[in-house]
């Protein structure tokens, strides 16, 4: 285990080893805390500890009592609060609405740590113990995906952005390290930091160049309003707030938004620029002791540092843009690449860690086989507004590419004290049939090399109405990926699977395409799927709009949502009856 002095400060005796008596910056998470860049809390307290400022981290406080919160005393700059790496109701509450028992994040896998609506608690303990205070600045996934208004699954309703709810001064949204940054210097100069970008902020007016979404009045109802004329507008505006939104997070071409909260104003400022390879390299190698904080690592083992210790981010971003999915609301479409000769030298540092066996878990992103290759067009001027890059097919624009990813995973393999590189990201196998130059090589590599066991594809489903919704590719290329695939393993001689991860109760599924979906299933992929999700209305994204409103989002026309938790479960049934699933998590 690394010393204590090797982690950010998180008691008053790690703040006096560094010679410290207050700090600029305290970090509160709703996670253990684990010194790695797959954590939020340590790559932001990394970010900031090398642009100079003093930055300790509280992790999983305890809300019923002072103590914990006050342990570090008050920062000279802001508060950083976040839930942590998932929304703390996702993290704590099935699809079907029950508490979860246990927390990937929490040391000794007990749920018990992280409150129900984590921000809001988080800034309400810090007035409690700190009057006044320093600014209160949310930041994470909770905060981004709950920016604006929004439909809250878990108490269906639309809630207010949760800036105004938590009654904080500044959220910082996305993939913050460069707007956390640039407002710790305006704070610490006693700067104006209003206008920095990632940033939303409350003023009495909007300003005057500002996308105007629908207000909170207009939209509150959507999720209970009928179909009469007053109910439609009311969801027809959840509508059009969500497409405005989604339509201005492309850093090169977004708006300014403002929606107004009763007497007050959400203003949303444009999406910071994404980090550059030179700026992305710089922050994986700042130095992260891939391992959870001795006092944190004290109370239990915490289970997500089984998958992410020994794993390698090699790109942010995905254009892949499912519309269930947060990540381009969040990291945005754009992909940024780390240079490869960042990457190797991450794995080289790897091979030197005391706890390192030779296997690297994971070496991708939020879609593994993203990395190395660009669109020009959006590499000139951002994604095409009214087009997609990947569905219904994969645009002639694109022209992707794998075999600089290729090349990087032999280069990985070859580096001394690497046993085995596993690709444990997803990944898009349209994109591997539409690259037919260097498709087949990469996939050979992949099932030669890469997969344990088995390869993780995400189809979804079967139905191309469904998929539609979904924003998802038909089932040609999936089928013609699965050919492939275990033609390479039968020359290989390897006995290899592909792992289907399949939805139910998506807005415009019926229990009539969750059967089409089992026979399609057992036909043509030869299994009865074992890893089949209830969809889950998380804030912010196409689907959830559609959950709501129960509107087409494009169209505007009805579409079936499948609402009551015996419904949901129903549909979910169908594909994977209980028996299959006894004894599973």
């Amino acid at each position: 285990m690394s010393p204590v002095a090797d982690f950010l400060p998180t008691t008053p005796g790690e703040m006096r080893q560094r010679g410290w008596d207050t700090l600029d910056v305290i970090l509160v998470s709703g996670d253990a805390y684990i010194d790695s860049p797959f954590s939020g809390i340590a790559l932001i307290g990394r970010a900031l500890e090398a642009d100079g400022f003093r930055v300790g981290v509280i992790a999983q406080p305890d809300t019923e009592s002072l103590d914990d919160i006050r342990r570090l005393g008050a920062p000279r700059l802001f508060w950083g609060l976040s839930a942590g790496s998932v929304d703390s109701m996702v993290a704590n509450y099935t699809a079907g609405g029950k508490p979860r028992r246990q927390d990937d994040f929490t040391p000794g896998g007990v749920n018990n740590r992280r409150p129900d609506r984590a921000c809001i608690v988080y800034a309400n303990l810090v007035r409690r113990a700190f009057r006044p205070c320093a600014p209160l600045v949310l930041g994470g996934i909770e905060a981004s995906l709950r920016r604006i208004a929004h439909y809250d699954f878990w108490s269906h309703r639309v809630r207010r952005s949760i800036l105004l709810d938590a009654k904080a001064d500044a959220l910082v949204y996305g993939m913050g390290e460069r707007t956390v940054c640039a407002l710790a210097r305006h704070l610490r100069d006693h700067t104006p930091w209003q206008g920095l970008r990632g940033l939303c902020l409350a003023a009495p007016e909007p300003p005057a160049d500002a996308v105007v979404l629908p207000g909170y009045d207009a939209v509150v109802d959507a999720a209970t309003a009928g179909d009469d004329a007053p109910g439609l507008a009311t969801r027809r505006a959840f509508l059009q707030m969500t497409r405005d939104f989604l339509a201005n997070q492309e850093w090169r071409t977004a708006r300014t938004l403002a929606q107004r909260h009763d007497n007050r104003w959400l203003i949303h400022n444009p999406p910071a620029e994404p980090l550059r390879p030179d700026e992305l390299d710089a922050v994986y190698r700042l130095p992260f002791q891939r391992d959870a904080h001795p006092r944190d690592a004290a109370r239990g083992a915490i289970t997500a540092l089984d998958t992410i210790r020994f794993a390698i981010t090699t790109h942010r971003g995905c254009y892949g843009e499912c519309n269930f999915c947060a990540i381009a609301a969040h990291q945005g479409r754009e992909v940024q690449s780390r240079s490869v000769e960042a990457v190797l030298d991450e794995a080289r540092d790897f091979a030197r860690h005391p706890r390192f066996r030779g296997v690297i878990s994971d070496v991708g992103g939020p879609t593994a086989n993203m990395y190395g290759f660009a669109c020009p067009a959006m590499a000139a001027r951002g994604p095409c507004p009214n087009r997609h890059c990947l569905t219904p097919d994969c645009c002639p624009r694109l022209q992707p590419d794998h075999a600089p990813l290729t090349r990087l995973l032999e280069q990985l393999r070859r580096l001394p004290g690497i046993r085995h590189v596993f690709v444990g990201s997803g990944i898009r196998h349209d994109l591997v049939m539409a690259d037919t130059r260097h498709g087949p090589a990469y996939l050979e590599a992949l099932a030669a090399h890469h997969v344990s066991g088995q390869l993780k594809l995400a189809p979804e489903h079967s139905e191309p109405r469904v998929l539609a919704l979904m924003g998802k590719p038909g089932t040609a290329s999936l089928l013609a990926f699965k050919r492939q695939f275990e033609s390479v393993n039968r020359r290989l001689g390897k006995e290899q699977y592909l792992t289907y991860y399949l939805i139910a109760a998506h807005p415009g599924c019926t229990d009539d395409d969750m059967l089409r979906l089992r026979d399609f299933a057992l036909r043509h992929l030869g299994v009865l799927p074992r890893q089949v999700q209830i969809f889950t209305p998380t804030p912010s994204t196409r689907s959830t709009a559609m959950y709501c409103t129960r509107l087409d989002p494009d169209t505007g026309e009805p579409v079936f949502v499948a609402r009551g938790a015996r419904e949901r479960e129903h549909q979910k049934q169908i594909v994977m009856p209980r028996e299959s699933n006894a004894g599973r998590k």
